[in-house]
């Protein structure tokens, strides 16, 4: 596809926009100019080639729902795209470039709720035992798995911790999430003793071992550079493996796994809301599904009248 799009003014205007007033992530504002892209594309394709953002019609955009329906694009995948176009003529109203918004009048398609996988506390106990701590890169995989439960962070603000935000005398990490929004997320004595070893007996020795220069990032690949989002998955599967774990489970599988447990256990909703770092209330709702069916399987297997 041509990435000619990207020239006009009042597309870079919004993916500006984006960026600087909506902090969104380059990633985010990469996915709008292609969804963007993507039905400029599918407009020029059906003959539309002068087209002009303010002629847009609705019976338009209908049959580019049709084209994507008919193409067998996820739902999600359409619901993305559509979302990225409203959001693009959202700003031009706003910017007064249109007087309406030819999106309101058309729905997104309905996307079936799925509830997010978790751990038992047992398996994911299993995981975190597993790990050797005779070893600098052990050591290393043990601090990874630690804060991934400790905090429920993101793989990428995982990733991304500094030296600097990373408080094991007060039990703390400042996680950076997305819109670089920053918060303070607790972390318990495991983790921190954890942290400490590594400290001492993996990330210094691992860094001095290949001769690295001394960097910001709290952790480091085999070879004392900074750590990336894939290196973390790979690390997560080897003792998913492992433990023979009959389930895929990813770094966001732990994120669920951290929410969950939370609930379980007693913490209100509003409390998880900010540990996880959502910027609305509703997203941290779909957790208080899986406690609840829980609750439902735990009754009707445990009680004799269920």
């Amino acid at each position: 596809m041509s990435d000619t799009l990207v020239t006009e003014p009042v597309v870079l205007a919004f993916l500006n926009y984006l960026t600087v007033e909506k902090n969104c992530s380059p990633l985010t504002v990469t996915n709008y100019r292609r969804d963007i892209q993507f039905f400029k594309a599918y407009l020029a394709g059906k003959g539309f080639t002068d087209f002009v953002w303010a002629s847009l019609t609705v019976l338009q955009i209908r049959g580019y729902l049709a084209y994507m329906s008919d193409q067998h694009f996820a739902r999600r995948t359409i619901a993305r795209r559509i979302s990225s176009l409203r959001s693009f003529y959202k700003y031009l109203v706003r910017e007064g470039k249109l007087a309406q918004n030819p999106f309101t009048k058309v729905r997104s398609p309905k996307l079936d709720k799925r509830l997010p996988s978790f751990l038992e506390e047992s398996e994911i106990n299993g995981i975190l035992d597993l790990p050797d701590q005779s070893t600098p890169l052990g050591l290393r995989d043990q601090v990874v798995l630690e804060l991934l439960y400790a905090t429920g962070c993101r793989v990428s603000e995982l990733v991304g911790l500094k030296l600097s935000s990373v408080d094991t005398g007060n039990l703390f990490v400042l996680l950076h999430g997305k819109g670089n929004k920053e918060r303070i997320v607790p972390i318990g004595h495991k983790c921190r003793t954890a942290l400490l070893a590594y400290y001492k007996q993996s990330r210094t020795v691992l860094m001095a071992k290949y001769q690295v220069a001394e960097h910001q990032k709290v952790l480091v690949n085999s070879r004392g550079g900074a750590l990336t989002d894939r290196s973390v998955r790979r690390i997560l599967d080897k003792y998913v493996q492992a433990l023979a774990l009959r389930k895929h489970v990813s770094p966001h599988t732990i994120r669920h796994t951290f929410a969950t447990h939370l609930l379980e256990h007693g913490a209100d909703l509003r409390t998880v809301q900010e540990l996880l770092g959502h910027a609305n209330l509703s997203t941290t709702q779909i957790y208080t599904h899986v406690t609840t069916e829980r609750i439902a399987s735990v009754y009707k297997k445990n009680f004799p009248r269920a």
